[in-house]
């Protein structure tokens, strides 16, 4: 592939608390902020809590997800004194820090999450966006501590529903596993690791660093498996097998047990060879996912340097 060149990224935005009891980004951003921590090098920092009612009453939202809200059809729709806070409060974001599509918008968006599902650091973008996929390889090549892995949501950017869509470039950061309202050290550092090397390969891809293209395996989302449930009343009817709970990742075979029923026998899987992540999240029993399924892929991408004004 050809060499290719980007503009300065000046502009940087982290996020906490988009869920609110997520605390790992809260306590992060919160420490930032007492710090002064506004630029590091050429990048300039402006750090947020996106859901500030959500964070007060450490709740994952008030009125519906905000991590939801970001689509161009609800960003472009009519807001009333009645519409939901967080989806208020997504027009506000998307005014600050986008508008969503523009060249206005600010240069990347970083939004810290954690997940109650063992799935050590996982990236979480959109499409083929290569300064992503450069600051995923480096971040790879330097944490150790943990698996680091990239999620791809093939969905295209108008019907992109998190906040870090906003922006010309955005990730979100999920660490887990840490359960919400709760802060692990062992979490709290893993993250701040992931955000320190992100704002250090910004700062040497500003400063005219050149970092070679390659290859990174990377999951892209298939589909969602929902629990098992009551036709009647719609309650579940099972729990996550103890052979699948805290092994997401790990590949999931045609037989392979996903569910242990109430009543004592095991639900297999079915179908292909997929890749279980977000294994029994908390807070997607909502949603009606136990877990989501991913095929694993490679991607390849050019080297990049930044383009230089002449």
């Amino acid at each position: 592939m050809e060499h290719a060149t980007f503009p300065p990224l000046p502009l940087v935005v982290i996020c906490g608390g988009t869920h609110g009891n997520e605390m790992s980004g809260v306590y992060i951003v919160r420490e930032m902020q007492k710090q002064k921590v506004e630029k590091a090098g050429s990048v300039s920092i402006t750090t947020v809590l996106s859901n500030p009612r959500a964070v007060e009453a450490c709740k994952r939202y008030i009125d519906t997800d905000l991590n939801r809200c970001f689509t161009d059809a609800l960003l472009s729709g009519p807001i009333t004194d009645s519409a939901p806070y967080e989806l208020r409060r997504a027009h506000e974001l998307n005014a600050q820090f986008g508008p969503k599509g523009s060249e206005e918008a600010v240069d990347l968006l970083c939004d810290l999450h954690n997940t109650t599902a063992n799935m050590g650091l996982s990236l979480i973008c959109y499409s083929l966006d290569w300064i992503t996929l450069h600051i995923y390889k480096y971040i790879q090549s330097k944490v150790t501590s943990v698996p680091v892995r990239l999620i791809q949501l093939t969905i295209p950017i108008s019907e992109a529903y998190s906040l870090e869509s906003v922006a010309k470039h955005g990730f979100s950061i999920e660490v887990g596993p840490q359960p919400g309202g709760v802060l692990r050290a062992d979490i709290f550092n893993i993250m701040k690791e992931a955000l320190d090397l992100t704002l250090e390969w910004l700062q040497k891809f500003n400063s005219g660093s050149t970092f070679e293209g390659g290859e990174v395996e990377a999951y892209t989302l298939v589909g969602n498996v929902d629990y098992p449930r009551d036709p009647m009343t719609g309650e579940i009817t099972a729990v996550v097998h103890p052979q699948l709970q805290d092994n997401d990742f790990k590949l999931l075979q045609p037989g392979d047990p996903t569910f242990l029923l109430f009543s004592g026998k095991t639900v297999k899987h079915e179908g292909e060879e997929l890749y279980p992540f977000f294994v029994n999240e908390c807070a997607y029993y909502e949603k009606k996912v136990a877990f989501q399924l991913a095929r694993k892929i490679t991607l390849t991408f050019p080297s990049i340097s930044v383009k230089l004004d002449r």
